[in-house]
């Protein structure tokens, strides 16, 4: 089976020495990806942008690794603050209410001060 390496050319994914996504066989596994807007290097500063940024570049990277959100069967959500998840599920649930993946949210510190939101997907083609 071949590994294949996704990238989203942000600056991070080389500084880091890491895939925006890697496909193997079946599966693909997206790197926790934050609400940067990777075009402009910008990050918003609501978590509804940030996760709908973060969203975007998941499912871009699904794209260009030849899944599709239908495929996802995993998402990890982490916040910085519980208050953010009303917020997070009103944008997450919109992609996948009808998929339903196994998912969790948990609390945490994420690297950067203004970094409100990450997210990791797992998706698998049956």
């Amino acid at each position: 089976m071949q590994r294949r390496l996704i990238s989203t050319g942000s600056p991070f994914e080389k500084a880091a020495g890491y895939s925006r996504a890697v496909v193997q066989g079946p599966w693909c596994f997206v790197a926790g990806t934050t609400g940067y807007d990777y075009a402009t290097m910008t990050m918003p500063s609501s978590v509804a942008e940030q996760t709908e940024n973060a969203m975007a570049t998941i499912v871009g990277a699904l794209e260009q690794a030849g899944f599709a959100m239908t495929d996802v069967v995993r998402v990890h959500y982490h916040v910085t603050d519980a208050a953010f998840a009303d917020a997070v599920f009103l944008v997450v649930g919109a992609h996948f209410r009808n998929i339903r993946p196994a998912a969790t949210m948990t609390v945490t510190g994420l690297i950067r001060p203004e970094m409100k939101v990450e997210i990791e997907v797992t998706a698998l083609k049956a």
